[in-house]
């Protein structure tokens, strides 16, 4: 049987790291058994959904790699939920509420007044057809509940292990609201079955959802998929992090200079009992990904561990990589090579190279103490005339060294500082050919 895997996001926002963690796992599946990876928009709240946010999923995706075989929209297949619909009211398996929001909602402080769940208590199940004639008179629409098998529902998740839920414990979802749209649940529980899909990986908040659409789906004569639910994330010291998810969007991760090879290597080993380690080939990041290895306790994430990666991704490119980049600053081509050399170790993020390349051609603001003034104002009026070269540096402080007497850190660190403006950086034999201006004291 070829493996089937989704990714189902809805259209009304951008996606994030949370989406990004289930998108990855569904396409590692698929990709390692050679299957089909799915994305498919939920975008059946015309309201909420938008074609700017469609677009921004499949340009996030695409910038990081993850290539679908197809798309698919649920707006698309309005006609074959409500198909599926009526057969499962003709089974039986759909019966129509009338109950308002304030209502439900005085039922359920009963219900926990009581110290009883706040399950629905299938009132509705039981009106006449008199009935429900009577409650449209009033004024109250409709909407449709599937009743569940009040038995044990249970599956072997491949990240949880065992699951047993009492569908006795849950309430009927509801699946069409009195308006006619078709909620989650249903929908996807019809995609799933008509799309073959063979594996679904997605957050332990789905895993109740999970619970009734197995029931849904054995209504329909189709046969659920396998699942497995991935731990929540949660900040890097443990805070609640679904409010801050949109802060953590794919596209201001991208605008803050994560490369894609960092993003996917965390996010495919985040949570699980391997380590984390950069990998820039996607075959080489299936074949090493296991659902099993993941764990179920909530996972710690720090956006700020994306970019150790993105260092050590970026000071591995080659000059082709980066050429065009450098172009674009400017930099002539003679020295565009050397330049990317010197500042190819001292950079986190490619925006980086600008800062540098700005302070070749502009120079730096000395960084010079009190103490160094007169020392730093005599070097300079040693310095050699451009154009300066790799022995500049050398042949500059052996003079220096020899007008002042200073030697060692006590030579190099206060001319380093007064020509870049900083206390590290690049071998300064390598900076002096590309350096353009000294700035004065």
């Amino acid at each position: 049987m070829t493996t089937v895997t989704r990714f189902a996001p809805s259209p009304t926002g951008y996606i994030h790291v949370g989406n990004l963690r289930t998108a990855l796992m569904n396409y590692l599946i698929a990709r390692k058994s050679g299957g089909q990876f799915i994305l498919r928009l939920d975008d059946t709240d015309q309201e909420r959904s938008k074609q700017e946010y469609a677009d921004g999923i499949m340009r996030d995706l695409e910038w990081l790699g993850l290539h679908w075989d197809r798309v698919e929209k649920q707006s698309l297949r309005m006609d074959r939920y409500r198909a599926e619909a009526e057969n499962l009211k003709a089974a039986g398996r759909f019966y129509e509420c009338f109950e308002s929001p304030v209502e439900l909602d005085l039922k359920r402080k009963k219900q926990l007044n009581m110290g009883k769940p706040p399950v629905y208590d299938r009132a509705s199940l039981h009106l006449t057809e008199e009935d429900r004639a009577k409650a449209r008179a009033e004024g109250r629409e409709g909407y449709w509940r599937f009743l569940l098998n009040q038995t044990r529902i249970e599956w072997a998740d491949g990240i949880i292990g065992p699951v047993s839920i009492d569908a006795a414990s849950v309430s009927d979802p509801v699946l069409i609201r009195a308006d006619g749209q078709v909620l989650y649940t249903f929908a996807s529980s019809v995609d799933d079955v008509d799309m073959g899909v063979t594996h679904i990986v997605r957050g332990a908040d789905h895993v109740t959802n999970t619970a009734t659409q197995i029931q849904i789906m054995e209504a329909m004569g189709g046969t659920p998929p396998a699942f497995a639910h991935h731990s929540l994330l949660t900040g890097a010291k443990g805070e609640e992090l679904s409010k801050r998810l949109g802060t953590l969007s794919l596209r201001d991760l991208r605008a803050r200079g994560v490369a894609p090879a960092a993003l996917l290597s965390l996010m495919a080993r985040l949570g699980s009992s391997k380590p984390v380690a950069l990998m820039t080939d996607l075959d080489e990041l299936a074949e090493g990904f296991d659902v099993e290895s993941s764990g179920a306790a909530p996972t710690k994430f720090d956006a700020e561990d994306l970019f150790p990666l993105t260092r050590a991704y970026v000071q591995s490119l080659p000059f082709d990589a980066v050429a065009a980049r450098i172009a674009e600053l400017g930099v002539p081509a003679d020295k565009a090579e050397a330049f990317w050399r010197v500042a190819k170790d001292n950079i986190t993020v490619l925006d980086d190279l600008a800062g540098w390349w700005d302070l070749f051609v502009n120079g730096a603001e000395p960084m010079v103490e009190d103490e160094d003034r007169d020392f730093i104002a005599q070097a300079l009026a040693l310095l050699p005339p451009q154009p300066w070269t790799q022995a500049t540096w050398g042949e500059w402080t052996a003079v220096v060294k020899e007008a002042t007497g200073r030697k060692g850190k006590g030579l190099f660190m206060p001319l380093r500082k007064a020509l870049t403006g900083q206390a590290h950086g690049p071998e300064m034999a390598d900076v002096m050919p590309l350096l353009q201006v000294v700035r004065g004291v």
